[in-house]
Protein backbone atom coordinates (compact mmCIF):
# COMPACT_ATOMS: atom_id res chain seq x y z
CA UNK A 1 0.00 0.00 0.00
CA UNK A 2 1.04 3.43 -0.93
CA UNK A 3 1.75 5.94 1.94
CA UNK A 4 1.61 9.76 1.92
CA UNK A 5 3.51 11.71 4.55
CA UNK A 6 3.55 15.55 4.80
CA UNK A 7 6.11 17.11 3.45
CA UNK A 8 8.37 17.18 6.48
CA UNK A 9 12.20 18.31 5.53
CA UNK A 10 14.58 15.51 6.66
CA UNK A 11 18.20 15.14 6.34
CA UNK A 12 18.28 12.05 4.13
CA UNK A 13 15.88 9.91 2.30
CA UNK A 14 16.41 6.63 0.72
CA UNK A 15 13.77 6.32 -2.12
CA UNK A 16 12.84 3.24 -3.60
CA UNK A 17 15.54 0.53 -3.28
CA UNK A 18 15.60 -3.36 -2.12
CA UNK A 19 16.07 -3.33 1.63
CA UNK A 20 16.20 -6.30 3.60
CA UNK A 21 14.28 -5.88 6.77
CA UNK A 22 13.46 -8.05 9.74
CA UNK A 23 10.63 -8.15 12.27
CA UNK A 24 10.14 -10.65 15.27
CA UNK A 25 6.63 -11.55 13.69
CA UNK A 26 7.86 -12.36 9.66
CA UNK A 27 11.62 -12.61 10.17
CA UNK A 28 13.49 -11.47 7.24
CA UNK A 29 12.47 -9.99 4.18
CA UNK A 30 13.77 -8.41 0.75
CA UNK A 31 11.49 -5.87 -0.13
CA UNK A 32 11.27 -2.29 -2.31
CA UNK A 33 11.11 0.54 0.43
CA UNK A 34 12.16 3.76 1.40
CA UNK A 35 13.93 4.80 4.26
CA UNK A 36 13.15 8.54 6.29
CA UNK A 37 16.18 9.68 8.27
CA UNK A 38 16.81 12.53 10.40
CA UNK A 39 19.25 13.04 13.11
CA UNK A 40 20.95 10.31 13.10
CA UNK A 41 17.85 8.07 13.45
CA UNK A 42 15.97 5.97 10.81
CA UNK A 43 11.95 8.25 10.65
CA UNK A 44 10.07 6.09 8.74
CA UNK A 45 10.24 2.63 6.66
CA UNK A 46 7.45 2.36 3.82
CA UNK A 47 6.85 2.79 0.41
CA UNK A 48 5.90 6.16 -1.26
CA UNK A 49 6.88 8.75 1.45
CA UNK A 50 7.25 12.36 0.70
CA UNK A 51 9.13 13.53 2.82
CA UNK A 52 11.59 16.45 1.32
CA UNK A 53 15.05 15.26 2.02
CA UNK A 54 18.76 17.46 1.79
CA UNK A 55 19.83 14.32 0.70
CA UNK A 56 18.16 11.76 -1.57
CA UNK A 57 19.63 8.29 -2.59
CA UNK A 58 18.30 5.96 -4.77
CA UNK A 59 20.42 3.39 -6.57
CA UNK A 60 17.91 0.32 -8.10
CA UNK A 61 20.53 -2.21 -8.19
CA UNK A 62 22.08 -2.12 -5.15
CA UNK A 63 20.39 -3.86 -1.79
CA UNK A 64 20.43 -1.70 1.82
CA UNK A 65 21.39 -4.10 4.52
CA UNK A 66 21.44 -3.07 8.23
CA UNK A 67 24.60 -1.38 9.55
CA UNK A 68 26.29 -4.78 10.20
CA UNK A 69 28.56 -5.32 12.99
CA UNK A 70 31.87 -7.10 13.84
CA UNK A 71 32.11 -7.84 17.10
CA UNK A 72 35.64 -9.05 17.49
CA UNK A 73 38.11 -6.90 16.40
CA UNK A 74 41.50 -6.28 17.90
CA UNK A 75 42.70 -2.93 16.71
CA UNK A 76 46.11 -3.07 18.78
CA UNK A 77 45.82 0.05 20.85
CA UNK A 78 47.86 0.88 22.69
CA UNK A 79 50.70 -0.81 22.79
CA UNK A 80 51.16 -2.22 19.04
CA UNK A 81 50.37 0.83 17.22
CA UNK A 82 52.79 -0.26 14.90
CA UNK A 83 50.63 -2.88 13.75
CA UNK A 84 47.14 -1.34 14.19
CA UNK A 85 45.56 1.70 15.77
CA UNK A 86 42.12 2.78 16.74
CA UNK A 87 42.00 5.20 13.63
CA UNK A 88 43.36 2.66 10.57
CA UNK A 89 41.23 -0.81 12.12
CA UNK A 90 38.14 1.55 11.78
CA UNK A 91 39.14 2.98 8.43
CA UNK A 92 39.44 -0.94 7.34
CA UNK A 93 35.96 -1.63 9.06
CA UNK A 94 34.29 1.26 7.24
CA UNK A 95 35.40 0.61 3.69
CA UNK A 96 34.51 -3.38 4.25
CA UNK A 97 31.17 -2.59 5.11
CA UNK A 98 31.19 -2.60 8.85
CA UNK A 99 29.12 0.54 10.76
CA UNK A 100 30.42 -0.97 14.64
CA UNK A 101 32.94 -2.99 15.95
CA UNK A 102 33.13 -4.60 19.36
CA UNK A 103 37.58 -4.16 19.88
CA UNK A 104 39.09 -6.52 22.24
CA UNK A 105 41.16 -6.04 25.55
CA UNK A 106 44.65 -7.79 24.71
CA UNK A 107 46.58 -4.91 24.29
CA UNK A 108 49.79 -2.95 25.70
CA UNK A 109 48.49 -2.31 29.03
CA UNK A 110 45.40 -4.98 29.15
CA UNK A 111 41.94 -3.67 28.81
CA UNK A 112 41.65 -5.07 32.72
CA UNK A 113 40.56 -1.82 34.86
CA UNK A 114 37.53 0.72 34.17
CA UNK A 115 40.51 3.05 34.38
CA UNK A 116 42.01 1.56 31.43
CA UNK A 117 38.74 1.06 29.66
CA UNK A 118 38.06 4.53 29.96
CA UNK A 119 40.87 5.36 28.59
CA UNK A 120 40.08 3.72 25.12
CA UNK A 121 36.72 5.63 24.65
CA UNK A 122 38.78 8.37 25.07
CA UNK A 123 41.39 7.28 22.99
CA UNK A 124 38.22 7.12 20.09
CA UNK A 125 36.85 10.22 20.23
CA UNK A 126 36.91 11.50 16.69
CA UNK A 127 39.67 9.18 15.42
CA UNK A 128 37.16 6.42 14.72
CA UNK A 129 35.70 5.88 11.54
CA UNK A 130 32.82 3.66 12.83
CA UNK A 131 30.74 2.78 16.11
CA UNK A 132 32.71 1.39 18.79
CA UNK A 133 32.52 -0.63 22.02
CA UNK A 134 35.37 -2.27 23.90
CA UNK A 135 35.61 -5.56 25.55
CA UNK A 136 36.82 -5.40 29.06
CA UNK A 137 39.23 -8.41 29.74
CA UNK A 138 39.70 -10.70 32.79
CA UNK A 139 42.95 -12.40 34.34
CA UNK A 140 43.63 -14.36 37.45
CA UNK A 141 43.82 -11.38 39.33
CA UNK A 142 41.20 -8.65 38.50
CA UNK A 143 37.75 -10.40 39.31
CA UNK A 144 37.42 -7.61 41.27
CA UNK A 145 37.05 -4.95 38.40
CA UNK A 146 34.95 -7.14 36.21
CA UNK A 147 31.57 -5.18 37.75
CA UNK A 148 33.13 -1.96 37.25
CA UNK A 149 34.15 -2.21 33.40
CA UNK A 150 30.75 -4.40 32.73
CA UNK A 151 28.96 -1.22 34.15
CA UNK A 152 30.17 1.01 31.51
CA UNK A 153 26.99 1.04 28.84
CA UNK A 154 29.55 0.81 25.55
CA UNK A 155 30.73 -2.50 27.06
CA UNK A 156 29.60 -5.63 25.72
CA UNK A 157 31.03 -7.69 28.35
CA UNK A 158 34.51 -9.33 29.30
CA UNK A 159 36.62 -11.48 27.27
CA UNK A 160 38.85 -14.19 28.53
CA UNK A 161 41.60 -16.34 27.04
CA UNK A 162 42.23 -20.00 28.36
CA UNK A 163 44.78 -20.59 25.89
CA UNK A 164 47.11 -18.49 25.92
CA UNK A 165 47.37 -16.63 22.51
CA UNK A 166 49.33 -13.22 21.39
CA UNK A 167 49.12 -10.59 24.27
CA UNK A 168 49.69 -10.58 28.76
CA UNK A 169 46.26 -12.25 29.33
CA UNK A 170 45.61 -15.96 30.16
CA UNK A 171 43.44 -17.74 32.41
CA UNK A 172 44.22 -21.24 32.84
CA UNK A 173 42.83 -21.99 36.42
CA UNK A 174 39.26 -23.27 36.78
CA UNK A 175 38.85 -20.71 39.97
CA UNK A 176 39.98 -17.87 38.52
CA UNK A 177 37.64 -18.01 35.73
CA UNK A 178 34.72 -19.20 38.48
CA UNK A 179 35.40 -16.03 40.21
CA UNK A 180 35.14 -14.21 36.87
CA UNK A 181 31.97 -16.12 36.28
CA UNK A 182 30.28 -15.68 39.31
CA UNK A 183 30.77 -11.80 38.86
CA UNK A 184 29.43 -11.29 35.55
CA UNK A 185 26.11 -9.91 34.49
CA UNK A 186 26.50 -9.98 30.75
CA UNK A 187 27.77 -13.18 28.67
CA UNK A 188 31.32 -14.01 29.44
CA UNK A 189 33.50 -14.02 26.12
CA UNK A 190 35.25 -17.12 25.35
CA UNK A 191 38.58 -17.69 23.48
CA UNK A 192 38.62 -21.25 24.07
CA UNK A 193 41.72 -23.09 23.99
CA UNK A 194 43.22 -26.02 27.25
CA UNK A 195 46.38 -24.15 28.14
CA UNK A 196 47.35 -27.66 29.56
CA UNK A 197 46.90 -29.52 26.48
CA UNK A 198 48.65 -26.97 24.89
CA UNK A 199 51.73 -27.37 26.86
CA UNK A 200 51.67 -30.54 26.56
CA UNK A 201 51.07 -30.84 22.68
CA UNK A 202 53.95 -28.29 22.47
CA UNK A 203 56.76 -30.34 24.26
CA UNK A 204 55.52 -33.60 22.62
CA UNK A 205 55.47 -32.35 19.51
CA UNK A 206 58.58 -29.64 18.89
CA UNK A 207 56.84 -27.48 15.75
CA UNK A 208 59.16 -26.37 13.91
CA UNK A 209 56.61 -26.35 10.46
CA UNK A 210 53.28 -24.36 10.17
CA UNK A 211 51.63 -27.50 8.90
CA UNK A 212 51.73 -28.86 12.58
CA UNK A 213 49.75 -25.88 13.89
CA UNK A 214 46.58 -27.61 13.89
CA UNK A 215 47.96 -30.81 15.68
CA UNK A 216 49.75 -28.09 18.15
CA UNK A 217 46.69 -25.96 19.00
CA UNK A 218 44.62 -29.30 19.11
CA UNK A 219 40.47 -30.06 18.23
CA UNK A 220 41.08 -31.88 22.15
CA UNK A 221 42.37 -28.14 23.30
CA UNK A 222 39.13 -26.83 22.01
CA UNK A 223 36.71 -29.13 23.24
CA UNK A 224 38.21 -29.33 26.81
CA UNK A 225 38.10 -25.45 26.60
CA UNK A 226 34.75 -25.41 25.39
CA UNK A 227 33.46 -27.99 27.94
CA UNK A 228 35.14 -26.74 30.80
CA UNK A 229 33.71 -23.29 30.19
CA UNK A 230 30.19 -24.14 29.58
CA UNK A 231 29.94 -26.52 32.45
CA UNK A 232 31.00 -23.81 34.71
CA UNK A 233 28.92 -21.32 33.36
CA UNK A 234 25.60 -24.32 33.88
CA UNK A 235 26.73 -24.49 37.34
CA UNK A 236 26.68 -20.81 38.27
CA UNK A 237 23.63 -20.10 36.07
CA UNK A 238 25.73 -17.97 33.95
CA UNK A 239 26.16 -17.31 29.86
CA UNK A 240 29.10 -17.95 27.87
CA UNK A 241 29.84 -16.67 24.17
CA UNK A 242 32.53 -18.80 22.96
CA UNK A 243 34.51 -16.80 20.00
CA UNK A 244 35.82 -18.63 16.44
CA UNK A 245 35.16 -21.97 16.96
CA UNK A 246 36.74 -24.66 14.45
CA UNK A 247 36.04 -28.07 15.13
CA UNK A 248 33.14 -30.69 14.43
CA UNK A 249 33.08 -32.01 18.06
CA UNK A 250 32.70 -28.18 19.44
CA UNK A 251 29.83 -27.84 17.03
CA UNK A 252 28.18 -30.92 18.66
CA UNK A 253 28.43 -29.90 22.12
CA UNK A 254 27.30 -26.37 21.67
CA UNK A 255 24.10 -27.76 19.43
CA UNK A 256 23.20 -29.82 22.93
CA UNK A 257 24.06 -26.52 25.34
CA UNK A 258 22.13 -23.56 22.99
CA UNK A 259 20.41 -22.55 26.25
CA UNK A 260 23.74 -21.39 27.85
CA UNK A 261 26.11 -20.49 25.24
CA UNK A 262 26.43 -19.42 21.95
CA UNK A 263 29.03 -19.00 19.38
CA UNK A 264 31.14 -17.29 16.86
CA UNK A 265 32.62 -18.46 13.64
CA UNK A 266 34.75 -16.62 11.35
CA UNK A 267 35.13 -16.25 7.55
CA UNK A 268 38.80 -17.49 7.51
CA UNK A 269 37.39 -21.23 8.75
CA UNK A 270 34.81 -21.31 6.56
CA UNK A 271 37.22 -20.42 2.95
CA UNK A 272 40.57 -21.50 4.19
CA UNK A 273 41.17 -25.54 4.84
CA UNK A 274 44.25 -27.55 6.25
CA UNK A 275 46.76 -28.20 4.50
CA UNK A 276 46.11 -26.62 1.67
CA UNK A 277 46.35 -23.05 3.29
CA UNK A 278 49.76 -23.80 5.11
CA UNK A 279 51.27 -24.83 1.64
CA UNK A 280 49.97 -22.03 0.22
CA UNK A 281 50.31 -19.67 2.68
CA UNK A 282 52.90 -20.24 5.29
CA UNK A 283 52.80 -18.40 8.40
CA UNK A 284 50.24 -15.89 6.40
CA UNK A 285 47.52 -18.64 7.57
CA UNK A 286 47.93 -18.95 11.41
CA UNK A 287 45.76 -18.15 13.89
CA UNK A 288 44.35 -19.13 17.07
CA UNK A 289 42.05 -21.78 17.15
CA UNK A 290 43.71 -22.81 13.58
CA UNK A 291 42.27 -23.48 10.10
CA UNK A 292 41.30 -26.78 10.15
CA UNK A 293 40.91 -29.81 7.64
CA UNK A 294 37.60 -29.79 5.29
CA UNK A 295 35.87 -31.90 7.48
CA UNK A 296 35.85 -29.71 10.27
CA UNK A 297 35.08 -27.03 7.91
CA UNK A 298 32.20 -29.15 6.70
CA UNK A 299 30.80 -29.36 10.06
CA UNK A 300 30.76 -25.20 10.68
CA UNK A 301 28.44 -24.68 7.38
CA UNK A 302 26.35 -26.95 8.83
CA UNK A 303 26.32 -25.37 12.07
CA UNK A 304 25.56 -21.92 9.79
CA UNK A 305 22.69 -23.12 7.78
CA UNK A 306 20.75 -25.32 10.83
CA UNK A 307 21.27 -22.22 13.13
CA UNK A 308 23.21 -23.33 15.75
CA UNK A 309 25.75 -20.44 14.89
CA UNK A 310 25.19 -17.05 16.61
CA UNK A 311 27.55 -14.78 15.66
CA UNK A 312 30.22 -14.34 12.43
CA UNK A 313 33.14 -12.21 13.18
CA UNK A 314 36.50 -11.54 11.70
CA UNK A 315 38.76 -11.81 14.33
CA UNK A 316 41.02 -9.33 12.38
CA UNK A 317 44.15 -10.11 14.18
CA UNK A 318 46.84 -7.48 12.26
CA UNK A 319 50.54 -8.10 12.46
CA UNK A 320 53.31 -6.78 10.41
CA UNK A 321 54.40 -9.02 7.48
CA UNK A 322 58.04 -8.65 8.74
CA UNK A 323 56.49 -10.59 12.16
CA UNK A 324 54.86 -12.74 10.54
CA UNK A 325 57.74 -14.37 8.18
CA UNK A 326 59.61 -15.21 11.62
CA UNK A 327 60.31 -18.94 11.05
CA UNK A 328 57.10 -20.94 13.18
CA UNK A 329 56.52 -20.85 15.42
CA UNK A 330 58.37 -17.34 16.67
CA UNK A 331 55.88 -16.14 14.23
CA UNK A 332 52.94 -14.58 15.81
CA UNK A 333 49.24 -15.54 15.47
CA UNK A 334 46.68 -13.49 13.48
CA UNK A 335 45.01 -12.75 10.39
CA UNK A 336 43.61 -9.46 9.33
CA UNK A 337 39.54 -9.64 8.11
CA UNK A 338 37.96 -6.76 9.07
CA UNK A 339 37.88 -5.54 5.60
CA UNK A 340 37.45 -8.74 3.84
CA UNK A 341 34.80 -10.12 5.69
CA UNK A 342 31.77 -9.18 4.22
CA UNK A 343 33.25 -9.67 0.69
CA UNK A 344 34.07 -12.91 1.51
CA UNK A 345 31.13 -14.00 2.62
CA UNK A 346 28.54 -11.93 0.05
CA UNK A 347 30.94 -14.39 -2.43
CA UNK A 348 29.69 -17.21 -0.50
CA UNK A 349 26.26 -16.01 -1.24
CA UNK A 350 26.57 -15.89 -4.38
CA UNK A 351 27.63 -19.02 -4.78
CA UNK A 352 24.77 -20.65 -2.94
CA UNK A 353 26.63 -21.27 0.80
CA UNK A 354 24.09 -19.46 2.73
CA UNK A 355 21.32 -16.79 1.99
CA UNK A 356 21.99 -13.47 2.63
CA UNK A 357 19.44 -13.04 5.52
CA UNK A 358 21.44 -15.51 6.83
CA UNK A 359 24.40 -13.97 6.52
CA UNK A 360 23.03 -10.53 7.98
CA UNK A 361 21.12 -12.36 11.20
CA UNK A 362 25.06 -13.77 11.91
CA UNK A 363 26.21 -9.88 11.86
CA UNK A 364 22.96 -8.35 13.15
CA UNK A 365 19.93 -9.84 15.17
CA UNK A 366 22.61 -12.41 16.09
CA UNK A 367 24.68 -9.99 17.74
CA UNK A 368 21.93 -8.32 19.44
CA UNK A 369 20.42 -11.72 20.81
CA UNK A 370 23.82 -12.24 22.79
CA UNK A 371 24.91 -8.74 24.23
CA UNK A 372 21.75 -7.04 24.43
CA UNK A 373 22.98 -4.29 21.91
CA UNK A 374 20.74 -1.34 21.74
CA UNK A 375 19.32 0.60 19.00
CA UNK A 376 21.59 -1.02 15.65
CA UNK A 377 21.25 -3.95 13.42
CA UNK A 378 17.54 -3.46 12.31
CA UNK A 379 16.31 -1.17 9.68
CA UNK A 380 12.88 0.17 11.52
CA UNK A 381 11.48 3.44 13.18
CA UNK A 382 13.68 4.40 16.00
CA UNK A 383 17.21 2.79 15.43
CA UNK A 384 19.85 4.24 14.55
CA UNK A 385 20.38 4.98 10.98
CA UNK A 386 23.65 2.48 10.18
CA UNK A 387 23.15 0.94 6.73
CA UNK A 388 25.48 -1.21 4.61
CA UNK A 389 24.35 -0.96 0.76
CA UNK A 390 26.16 -4.06 -1.55
CA UNK A 391 26.11 -4.87 -5.01
CA UNK A 392 25.75 -8.20 -4.95
CA UNK A 393 26.43 -8.67 -8.97
CA UNK A 394 30.04 -6.86 -9.03
CA UNK A 395 33.07 -8.98 -9.71
CA UNK A 396 36.44 -8.23 -8.41
CA UNK A 397 39.49 -8.96 -6.65
CA UNK A 398 40.68 -8.37 -2.84
CA UNK A 399 44.28 -6.95 -3.60
CA UNK A 400 46.92 -6.08 -0.80
CA UNK A 401 47.54 -2.70 -1.37
CA UNK A 402 43.58 -1.59 -1.20
CA UNK A 403 43.76 -2.55 2.76
CA UNK A 404 43.44 0.29 4.87
CA UNK A 405 45.02 -1.43 7.63
CA UNK A 406 48.76 -0.72 8.61
CA UNK A 407 49.84 -4.46 7.85
CA UNK A 408 48.72 -4.09 4.48
CA UNK A 409 48.28 -7.61 2.95
CA UNK A 410 44.94 -10.38 2.99
CA UNK A 411 44.83 -14.11 3.12
CA UNK A 412 42.76 -13.77 0.31
CA UNK A 413 45.05 -11.25 -1.98
CA UNK A 414 44.37 -12.42 -5.39
CA UNK A 415 40.88 -13.78 -4.66
CA UNK A 416 38.32 -13.13 -7.48
CA UNK A 417 34.89 -12.72 -5.58
CA UNK A 418 31.50 -11.90 -6.41
CA UNK A 419 29.72 -9.28 -4.56
CA UNK A 420 31.33 -5.92 -2.83
CA UNK A 421 30.46 -2.81 -0.62
CA UNK A 422 29.00 -0.09 -2.52
CA UNK A 423 28.22 2.64 0.18
CA UNK A 424 28.04 2.95 4.12
CA UNK A 425 26.10 5.42 6.07
CA UNK A 426 26.74 5.61 9.72
CA UNK A 427 24.31 8.18 11.85
CA UNK A 428 22.43 9.05 8.86
CA UNK A 429 25.92 10.38 7.15
CA UNK A 430 26.93 8.72 3.79
CA UNK A 431 30.54 7.70 4.88
CA UNK A 432 31.44 5.84 1.90
CA UNK A 433 30.87 5.02 -1.48
CA UNK A 434 32.51 3.56 -4.53
CA UNK A 435 35.97 3.74 -3.06
CA UNK A 436 36.02 7.30 -1.57
CA UNK A 437 35.86 8.01 2.23
CA UNK A 438 33.18 11.31 2.02
CA UNK A 439 33.54 11.81 6.08
CA UNK A 440 35.88 12.14 8.69
CA UNK A 441 35.81 9.88 11.76
CA UNK A 442 32.93 10.41 12.87
CA UNK A 443 32.17 6.90 14.86
CA UNK A 444 30.25 6.93 18.34
CA UNK A 445 30.15 4.43 20.96
CA UNK A 446 27.66 1.74 20.90
CA UNK A 447 25.29 1.07 23.98
CA UNK A 448 23.96 -1.98 25.53
CA UNK A 449 21.41 -3.24 28.46
CA UNK A 450 22.85 -4.74 31.45
CA UNK A 451 20.53 -7.48 31.59
CA UNK A 452 21.92 -10.84 32.51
Amino acid sequence: MMRYMPKTVIELLIKNMKSLLWSPQKGWRLEVTDIAVDQGKILDVGLGLSYVAHKELHFPNIVVLPGLIDSQVHFREPGYEHKEDLYSGSKAALLGGITTVFEMPNTNPPTITRQLLDDKFNRAKGRMFVNYAFYGGGTKDNASSICDMEDHPSCPGIKVFMGSSFGPMLIDQEEALSQILQRTQKPLTVHAEDETILQKNKSELNPNSVIQHPQWRSEESCLSATKRAVNLARQLNKRVHILHVTTAQEVEFLRQNRDIATFEVLPQHLTLYAPDCYHELGTLAQQNPPIRDKNHQEALWRAVNNGWVTTLGSDHAPHTLEEKKRPYPQSPSGIPGVQTLLPIMLDHVNHNRLSLERLVDLMTIGVIRVFNLKNKGIIRPGFDADFTLVDLNKMWTIDNKDMASKCRWTPFHGKRVKGAVFAVIIGGHLCYQEGEILTEPMGQPAYFSNTK
